[in-house]
């Protein structure tokens, strides 16, 4: 049981549709533009995104507004991730500028700590404070705790210096526990989570 509980998410994630590469995408070091989404428009991002927005992502994004202001960009994916004490995170998604840029992003890392099973889940991510496209490829950690039962909303935080990542996480699968490690940004997919 504990083989599958870690093999399902990354059979899973295999299946996972690939992001693409648009031509829009910035230069790394090209300045990002600070004014930030309006809750409105993420608010209508997630609506499209997760399908209808339930009650729980209006709070969850309601709360990070307050939190944290208007993000300056966003990263729209999937991801995969099992745990047996020791676990591993592996997503692909879209990130996304208020400007219409956009661009493939990878992300991968471990994590140890009471922690149990495998989700796959659908991620937005608001990201706050990014000043060059560049910037956003580093490691950041955070802690993560999670209970997922068939379907579930949570939200944590990872700072790598000024920059902070708010994924917002729909899952399903069985997962219990709380966990702490770091989620590595790249711009390729890779599958060593170091």
């Amino acid at each position: 049981m504990t083989r599958f509980a870690l093999a399902l998410p990354i059979l899973m994630f295999l299946w996972l549709p690939t992001a693409h590469a648009d031509e829009a995408a910035p230069p790394p070091d090209q300045p990002v533009n600070q004014d930030g989404y309006t809750a409105e428009e993420i608010y209508s991002v997630a609506s499209d995104f997760f399908g209808n927005t339930t009650e729980g992502v209006a709070k969850v994004i309601e709360r990070v507004f307050a939190e944290q202001g208007r993000p300056v960009a966003y990263i729209v994916g999937e991801e995969a991730s099992g745990a047996i004490g020791v676990g591993l995170r592996y997503g692909r998604g879209q990130l996304t500028y208020n400007d219409g840029a956009s661009m493939p992003v990878y992300w991968q890392g471990p994590s140890i700590g009471w922690d149990f099973g495998g989700n796959a889940s659908k991620v937005m991510t608001l990201v706050y404070k990014l000043r060059n496209t560049q910037d956003l490829f580093q490691r950041y950690p955070g802690v993560d705790g999670s209970l997922y039962f068939v379907a579930g909303v949570g939200v944590n935080y990872q700072k790598g210096g000024e920059i902070t990542l708010a994924p917002i996480r729909t899952g399903v699968g069985l997962r219990a526990g709380a966990s702490v490690g770091y989620l590595h940004y790249t711009r390729k997919e890779s599958w060593l989570p170091f």
